[in-house]
């Protein structure tokens, strides 16, 4: 079994961080596992309770001042890139919890031929706004990239859930790296379609083996979320949301009226 470097990009994640970085020293993985947690500035002791797990597995490295054209998560991403040399990279965020199987079936799906292997965890469905919104938003995740042509080598449509992908090490030099997608905001699918585009073959699912801790307490944390992501994608073109809103209405009102 091939070893596979963890990369965790935090900032600020004092909350969810111990958790997060047990499940994945607890991985039922028989080859090697090393986990690289790269503190982007936390002011919150993030970096400081990493370092308390005292596990010889986990490297925890005080990230560097961000260069000019790098977003943060993603210069994070990129000096825990350059401290491994495993030719299988996971990528994760700090706030999801896994499974001790989830390293294993990840790697399983790769061995299928893929270069690239992503899957959209359950995220938190507690307060009466993530309950509301939440399901709705991957509905029209899986609508806007359906997974069946994204993952048709064939498909030009590349898509990514950025909380969990692994990587080939060889596949990610092939694109450039990190640092070819390193101002993206929408990260994940800017990378899938750079694996895409050099000729390797991309999987996206969703999993039960990895769940996100995030919160969303109220409607305008999930708006701040949305208006993040979903909104790039638009272009931030005001008259491209329009359209969308309005082509929305028509399949969704519409005919029950």
């Amino acid at each position: 079994d091939p070893a596979v470097d963890v990369v965790v990009p935090a900032r600020d994640e004092a909350g969810t961080i111990v958790p997060v970085l047990e499940s994945l020293l607890a991985q039922d993985y028989p080859g090697a596992l090393r986990v690289i947690l790269v503190d982007d500035c936390s002011t919150d002791g993030t970096g400081a309770l990493a370092r308390g797990l005292g596990d010889d597995r986990l490297q925890v490295l005080d990230g560097l001042p961000r260069p000019q054209g790098w977003s943060g998560k993603l210069w994070a991403v990129e000096q825990g890139v350059a401290a491994g040399a495993a030719p299988l990279l996971l990528l994760t965020d700090a706030d999801i919890v896994h499974d001790p199987r989830h390293v294993a079936t990840l790697a399983t799906q790769a061995e299928r031929g893929h270069d690239m292997v992503s899957e959209m965890v359950a995220l938190r469905c507690v307060s009466w706004a993530e309950r509301a919104l939440v399901p709705a938003f991957v509905f029209f995740f899986q609508l806007l990239y359906p997974f069946r042509r994204v993952n048709d080598p064939g498909s030009r449509m590349a898509a990514a859930a950025g909380g969990t992908v692994l990587i080939r090490r060889a596949m990610l030099d092939r694109t450039g790296g990190i640092a070819a997608v390193r101002g993206a905001l929408i990260d994940d699918v800017t990378l899938a379609t750079a694996v895409k585009r050099a000729g390797g073959r991309i999987w996206l699912g969703h999993s039960l083996l990895a769940r996100s801790e995030r919160p969303y307490q109220g409607a305008t944390d999930i708006w701040r979320m949305v208006a993040r992501t979903a909104y790039v994608q638009l272009q931030r073109n005001p008259v491209i949301l329009l359209g969308t809103v309005l082509g929305l209405a028509l399949v969704w009102l519409v005919p029950p009226f």
